[in-house]
């Protein structure tokens, strides 16, 4: 197999048309709200998250904002799960807020979210202490690593580019 076929994919930085936040924004909130929830929640039960330090994440409100959907979702741990919030009552004890090329290329682990921060391609607010916590806690999670990028299954076209 070629080598260039191996290489994890490389998620280009785009932002998506306004269009799409401006209708993000007139749709349900929970149904992505729900599957971040779910998400957590099973890194939980995986174990990919120290239990020592998500004590002190107990009754802290999260906010996470794709800002070119046009979406949001806001959570909170309590009592051992993550749960949807989803008409909030207070400002976030921490919020985050990004186009959805920066939260997929924090994801594939192409970017830290520190370089991010600093091309402000991604916002951060709210309790300073509680997001350098939660930023320590990922990066500690060992992912499991991305699949292969199998270009060639998808493209006939592709699997000529070794043999020229």
């Amino acid at each position: 197999m070629n080598p260039l076929l191996a290489r994890p994919l490389a998620i280009p930085t785009f932002r998506l048309p306004a269009l799409v936040a401006s209708l993000g924004r007139k749709l349900p909130q929970w149904p992505h709200t729900l599957a971040l929830i779910a998400a957590l929640n099973a890194a939980l039960k995986m174990k990919l998250l120290p239990e020592s330090e998500l004590a002190l994440l107990e009754d802290k409100l999260f906010r996470v904002r794709v800002t070119d959907t046009g979406t949001e979702a806001t959570y909170t741990y309590r009592a051992g799960l993550f749960r949807p919030v989803f008409q909030p009552e207070r400002e976030p004890d921490l919020a985050f807020a990004a186009n959805l090329s920066a939260y997929l290329q924090l994801l594939a682990r192409q970017e830290d979210p520190d370089t991010l921060f600093f091309k402000r391609e991604l916002e951060i607010t709210g309790d300073t202490e509680l997001g350098l916590m939660v930023k320590n806690m990922l990066d500690a999670i060992d992912w499991p690593r991305l699949p292969r990028w199998p270009a060639a299954s998808y493209s006939p076209g592709m699997q000529q580019l070794g043999r020229h």
